[in-house]
């Protein structure tokens, strides 16, 4: 079974930036390394879409609507997946998970509240 954890979410003015983290944590195993992971997000009302993705090998790929603002990075010692978020915007708002790409973990954390205020 695996957990995640996100973290790091809060109320932040639009132009501002926040750090998310996710930690994930097996019974047995790590199955973090050998996962590509992507951060989602459900905005009010709206479907859960991808808006950073992280390989094994560390590429990274980003909706059109984040890229240039958003970075995301792993850390596999910590089994830790981050979310940089710069020049934040309204629309920004909701809440962020992360997952494994393709596949999920067939769970999922409670996520974490990004609300951007103009």
């Amino acid at each position: 079974q695996v957990q995640l954890v996100e973290s790091g979410g809060g109320l932040v003015q639009a132009g501002g930036s926040l750090r998310l983290s996710c930690t994930v944590s097996t019974v047995s195993g790590n199955i973090f390394r050998s996962s590509n992971m992507g951060w989602y997000r459900q905005a009010p009302g709206k479907q859960r879409e991808l808006v950073a993705g992280v390989s094994i090998t560390g590429g990274t790929n980003y909706a059109d609507s984040v890229k240039g603002r958003f970075t995301i990075s792993r850390d596999n010692a910590k089994n830790t997946v981050y979310l940089q978020m710069n020049s934040l915007k309204p629309e920004d708002t909701g809440v962020y998970y992360c997952n494994r790409r393709g596949v999920d973990f067939g769970s999922w954390g409670q996520g974490t509240q990004v609300t951007v205020s103009s």
